[in-house]
């Protein structure tokens, strides 16, 4: 079993009723939305698309039998669990962010160097990173991205994790197939509760 399907087997049991129902109505992304995605993003990892193939975004996104609004994934912040974003958001988070980190902290990153994780480079465009996740309130608190150019220290593929207030980016995982991995590691911990309330 690779590990997306192995994920999202452990997902459906952990869920609740309620939006596991709601996640039956979602379809998988086409060929060529997949095809869109690959070209801009030619290194998109095998697992994301794959996921995507499955469930294409979870996000007020629109299918044939109704709405999604579903959390699915998590990070390493347990008190938001995330939606994944559909192709369209994706390429539309691409375009919407030109600005790179350096650009959007200035000085504030030499006066704060926690800001930003050694292993992430602060001088690329952020629309370069693949944005694949928005938390629980659409993006404004934490967003995930898959990282293509890292820093020296980082790794090609590397999973980030914004966080606001106090604002941080930091390396949550150094692949998506081991971000997915850390997921199923942490038993879902992101589907508590009080998330569904």
């Amino acid at each position: 079993m690779n590990i997306v399907d192995h994920y999202l087997a452990g997902l459906r049991q952990a869920m609740p009723p309620e939006p596991l129902a709601e996640l039956a109505l979602a379809s998988g992304a086409s060929a060529a939305q997949l095809d869109s995605l690959r070209q801009a993003y030619p290194l998109c990892p095998d697992s994301l698309l794959r996921l995507l193939a499955q469930y294409n975004g979870t996000y007020y996104q629109k299918y044939a039998g109704g709405t999604v609004l579903v959390y699915m994934l998590g990070s390493d912040v347990f008190e938001y669990p995330y939606y994944l974003s559909s192709v369209e958001q994706i390429l539309e988070d691409r375009q919407a962010n030109q600005r790179s980190i350096a650009d959007i902290y200035g000085h504030y990153l030499e006066d704060d160097p926690g800001i930003v994780d050694a292993r992430i480079d602060a001088g690329i465009q952020q629309g370069q990173r693949l944005c694949f996740s928005h938390c629980m309130n659409n993006g404004g608190s934490s967003r995930l991205y898959v990282d293509f150019t890292p820093a020296a220290s980082g790794k090609v593929g590397q999973v980030v994790r914004f966080l606001h207030d106090p604002d941080n980016y930091q390396v949550i995982a150094d692949s998506f197939d081991a971000y997915l991995q850390m997921l199923i590691d942490d038993n879902y911990g992101f589907l508590i509760e009080d998330n569904f309330e």
